[in-house]
């Protein structure tokens, strides 16, 4: 494309080399980093998880476990960007867990395209990651899995069932659906039907009393009948999703979809109100009017008039906004509930139990930041493209590091200062 000739571009993949490729495009070099990641021909994750990073609340980790995905749906455009499914190894992901918790986490989450597909390139699975990270977790703080689709968590839904009722995991697990009718799965390429998400919501729903499960929709995909749309509703009226990403189909350049018969603009727009309004028909939460639950404060509202907690079901619940709630976990009375929301009072003298085994990082400091050995200093090297490359950097000194330094350079400084007078 012209716009980009002459400009400097950077690949998903290549995320964590953008200093260099930044430093090349000053000195007017055009660099161009758009290949996967490879070890010995093994595609790897993408940037490295150790990297040092400024979450944006310092209460909460986000932790992708792979990049890429095992499917190829007609409508989607993310595959041609991030490719097949490629994990990290389990022991880099317990220890940027162990080490989020060492920076006053009390809350992580996991994240990719297929979270479900995890380990299938490396020889393991999900439930073998997650048996790891709880062990990791410390009591009163939580674990919440990202989306899994349907054919991936079908084959280890006895171990996510156990995994799902541990008092440290959310029970949540969100599940994209897309649609209730077969012949639009088929021409979406989804590799399941219906039933197979009925199984996994159905025995969930049994073993883990409570559970969350939240789904995805897509309104209008090319092909879909009048009768294909009903049975996504009759869907959504079975199980009276609590939450459901409700999205217009839009053809993505250069997917099969696009080039589908596709369904009138008006039509996919007055399905798409419809399942909405159904889906505001209902109160999932009136019935936990007046329990007591435990829940777990790590966010500010948007309008800053509460802080925002989370119980055991990953259902929103609002508190005061008391300084010492915050990153804590509390005891409350749900007293009401809205769509998205309930509310919740704190009981009379309940204990504020501090999950993290550290203070959290203020808000903007980076994390990461860990003493290295002197002798990594000597490590750098220049490549053949005059890019210093090394194996140390100025972020690799945590404060106390810092400190040292800086008083060690005060003292060099006092005592060239004393020679220099002594000598003249």
């Amino acid at each position: 494309m012209d716009y980009l000739k002459g400009l400097s571009i950077i690949g998903v993949q290549q995320i964590d080399r953008v200093v260099e490729v930044v430093d090349e495009a000053v000195k007017g070099h055009s660099v161009r980093l758009l290949g996967q990641k490879k070890d010995n021909g093994k595609r790897l994750g993408g940037a490295r998880l150790d990297l040092p990073k400024i979450r944006k609340n310092p209460l909460i980790e986000i932790i992708s476990i792979n990049t890429g995905c095992l499917n190829a749906c007609t409508y989607c455009k993310t595959k041609h960007a991030r490719g097949d499914l490629a994990s990290y190894p389990i022991e880099e992901l317990v220890e940027r867990a162990r080490q989020s918790f060492q920076e006053g986490v009390c809350e992580i989450w996991l994240t990719s395209e297929d979270t479900g597909a995890y380990g299938k390139d490396i020889g393991t699975d999900l439930p073998t990651l997650l048996w790891r990270l709880v062990e990791e977790i410390p009591e009163g703080a939580m674990l919440r899995l990202g989306m899994t689709n349907p054919p991936y968590i079908l084959e280890h839904l006895e171990e996510m069932s156990k995994i799902l009722n541990h008092p440290r995991v959310y029970a949540f697990l969100h599940v994209p659906v897309q649609s209730a009718s077969d012949s639009v799965l088929m021409d979406m390429k989804r590799e399941y039907c219906a039933d197979d998400f009925r199984r996994v919501a159905d025995f969930l729903k049994d073993k883990v009393p409570g559970i969350t499960i939240a789904t995805d929709i897509i309104c209008g995909f090319p092909g879909e009948t009048d009768a294909d749309f009903q049975e996504t509703c009759d869907l959504v009226k079975e199980y009276r999703f609590p939450s459901l990403f409700i999205n217009q189909f839009y053809p993505r350049p250069g997917t099969p979809a696009a080039k589908m018969d596709q369904v009138p603009a008006q039509v996919k727009k007055q399905r798409t109100k419809e399942l909405s309004a159904l889906f505001h028909s209902y109160n999932p939460y009136h019935h936990k009017i007046g329990e007591t639950q435990q829940v777990l404060v790590t966010e500010e509202s948007f309008d800053s008039q509460y802080y925002v907690a989370h119980n055991k079901y990953y259902e929103q619940v609002l508190v005061p906004k008391r300084s010492e709630f915050k990153g804590k976990m509390i005891e409350v009375e749900i007293f009401e509930a809205g769509k998205h929301f309930l509310k919740g009072r704190p009981l009379d003298g309940c204990k504020v139990f501090t999950p993290s085994i550290a203070e959290p990082l203020q808000k903007g400091e980076v994390s990461g930041l860990t003493p290295e050995p002197l002798s990594l200093q000597q490590n750098g090297s220049i490549s053949s493209s005059g890019v210093l490359t090394a194996s140390w950097s100025p972020w690799s000194w945590d404060r106390e590091g810092l400190k040292l330094l800086s008083i060690s350079l005060a003292v060099v400084a006092i005592v060239v200062v004393f020679m220099w007078e002594k000598l003249h």
